[in-house]
């Protein structure tokens, strides 16, 4: 491991807001932020939106700093990245900006029934050859049930055809309600869309730029269970 990544691991080990659970609390479903994030993180009654396989955080960090009145925690497993966001929310002084830490396989483990609002999944990997890892598949839609509150949003932005053809056969499928969706955002993006939902859908990740930059589209998509 390169010396910077660990300078990294060591820097947000010391930040309380980036929380780094142990293989024990999930064996022994024994994790003490579960179902107390706004009370024990966030030291707030506010709604809660998962930034899930975050990166450097861009999106959690971006809506954050535009919504102070909602609490975002980016989810993610490679601490290198996630020391990004993290020193972002440290140099800025930002408090409704968290991040957990951790493989996105035992999500559910982490979170309370209705705890959380809306869900975000940014240029996640589309698992070309193993549907069932898609984190848009009906195994990880299930896990999130556990703990999005009825009529809590599932935002999907990502430059993979394949991930969102086959998101949209997941929603047709399982009938879960498609409330917006664009082959192309920044070429087709809805008319109907308000400026604030045009400036959070304008922010764009380390790996939409590269992508952006290759020529692919990037497409967007929401809905609902």
């Amino acid at each position: 491991m390169g010396k910077k990544k660990l300078i990294r691991f060591k820097d947000i080990a010391t930040m309380d807001y980036v929380v780094e659970p142990t293989m024990e609390d999930i064996k022994n479903d024994a994790f003490p932020l579960k179902g107390k994030w706004r009370e024990e993180l966030f030291k707030n009654d506010h709604p809660i939106i998962l930034e899930l396989g975050c990166g450097k955080g861009e999106y959690a960090v971006g809506l954050g700093k535009k919504y102070p009145q909602n609490n975002y925690l980016g989810v993610d497993i490679k601490g290198a990245r996630i020391w990004y966001g993290a020193n972002t929310v440290r140099e800025e002084g930002l408090k409704n900006i968290g991040f957990l830490r951790t493989r996105i396989d035992f999500i559910e483990a982490f979170f309370g029934e209705n705890e959380i609002d809306e869900i975000w999944l940014t240029f996640s990997d589309p698992q070309i050859r193993k549907p069932r890892k898609r984190l848009t598949s009906k195994l990880f839609i299930d896990r999130y049930r556990k703990f999005l509150k009825p009529g809590g949003i599932i935002h999907v932005k990502t430059d993979s055809s394949w991930l969102f053809a086959s998101t949209l056969e997941q929603i047709d499928q399982h009938g879960y309600h498609l409330l917006e969706k664009t082959w192309d955002l920044y070429g087709e993006m809805p008319e109907n869309l308000d400026a604030d939902t045009r400036e959070i859908l304008g922010i764009r990740t380390h790996y939409e730029q590269i992508f952006s930059d290759k020529g692919f589209d990037i497409k967007y998509l929401k809905f609902k269970l």
